[in-house]
């Protein structure tokens, strides 16, 4: 039998987003206040939390973005490849990491080593969302949107086979048996 896929409930409305970046965004300005914050987002998923936050912090900041794509044969070992590098060297400088959202914690625990390898002044996680019930690997999650339920979610950049990216609310996907 065939699936089909279908959005259900509302799990995070709009407005509770860009209240909750507003939020975020002052956090961020308070803390790095006076240093040289360098965000780097993770492609695709964060690309439009990535730039509400950006607006949302009041301080100087730049943004990169990498690309990564799961090794086909382990999607979820947390092992990538990165198909898109950062174009300006983040020695010195105090990174941000920007996701979308965090689940097993595998493949965020991999760009922060490789991050680290480049030698940053500090680096720190802001994730979207947190599905904490599914993590294998302990995380420092140091900046928070919300923290979800163990269940598939898109929209606000998240996607299901490239679709739902533009929905501006984060919404549980279903699939059902024909």
């Amino acid at each position: 039998m065939p699936k089909i896929i279908e959005i259900g409930r509302v799990l995070i409305p709009q407005e509770a987003l860009q209240n909750r970046i507003a939020e975020l965004g002052a956090a961020l300005s308070a803390d790095y206040a006076e240093r040289d914050l360098a965000i780097v987002a993770i492609l695709n998923g964060s690309f439009i939390f990535a730039a509400d936050l950006l607006r949302a912090i009041t301080l100087p900041a730049t943004i990169d973005f990498m690309a990564i794509s799961s090794y086909a044969n382990h999607p979820k070992s947390g092992v990538v490849r990165i198909t898109k590098d950062l174009s300006d060297s983040l020695m010195h400088r105090h990174v941000l990491l920007v996701e979308d959202i965090i689940d097993t914690g595998l493949t965020a625990n991999y760009l922060l080593r490789v991050l680290r390898e480049r030698q940053p002044a500090s680096l720190t996680v802001c994730a979207l969302l947190d599905k904490a019930a599914r993590r294998l690997i302990d995380l420092p999650i140091t900046y928070r949107g919300f923290e979800i339920p163990d269940v598939f979610v898109v929209g606000y950049g998240m996607d299901y086979q490239q679709l739902y990216r533009n929905l501006p609310h984060i919404a549980v996907l279903h699939s059902r048996e024909t």
